[in-house]
């Protein structure tokens, strides 16, 4: 039996429903949030030197720092309420690597808005949040175009996670059947 799981399970029992409306709500918001936040910050690089372009930084700093409170909701909430365990018959390796990928998934999510926030925050023109104009550290654009590098290759990483991530919630759905994807679907479990 894998030791990663409980051994109260048989393997032919599917998991519990383990995460809360809460926790598929933050993930469903996340996850259209962050997909919408790396083409809106590739597009809006696309056109940075246009008229108009400060409109879509300023949305996505806007949306940035929104993302990076729901992260550190999402982080209590998932320290407070831990997911149930997976079926018994998913193999070691699988499971190691679902916890590796949920890990670089929840560290990119945490560092790609820290990266963003402190590269504008080392930028000449600062951030604001909601209209509240956020302390500005003294100007340095090598700092800030660092964390902005930073900020960039981190969604280079998320380009790489989220499919994986999505291809391995399809197999549970289409090969295994396993009822692992249904635990964040949303409705009736």
């Amino acid at each position: 039996m894998n030791h990663l799981t409980s051994n109260n399970l048989t393997q032919t029992q599917k998991p519990k429903a383990a995460y809360t409306a809460t926790a598929r709500g933050l993930h469903w918001l996340m996850s259209v949030l962050i997909v919408g936040m790396l083409a809106l910050g590739w597009y809006m690089m696309s056109i940075e030197d246009e008229p108009g372009s400060d409109w879509y930084f300023s949305l996505h700093k806007l949306i940035g720092i929104t993302l990076l409170l729901l992260v550190v909701l999402r982080l209590l909430w998932r320290w407070a309420n831990k997911p149930g365990l997976l079926p018994t018959h998913i193999p070691r390796w699988q499971v190691i690597a679902s916890k590796v990928s949920h890990y670089l998934l929840y560290g990119t999510m945490f560092a790609m808005p820290i990266a963003g926030l402190l590269g504008a925050l080392f930028s000449k023109d600062g951030l604001a949040f909601f209209g509240l104009q956020l302390p500005l550290v003294s100007s340095n654009h090598d700092l800030s175009e660092l964390f902005f590098s930073v900020h960039s290759i981190i969604a280079w990483v998320f380009v790489g996670l989220i499919p994986l991530h999505l291809l391995a919630a399809l197999k549970h759905l289409f090969i295994n059947k396993d009822a692992v994807f249904q635990r964040m679907w949303v409705g009736k479990k």
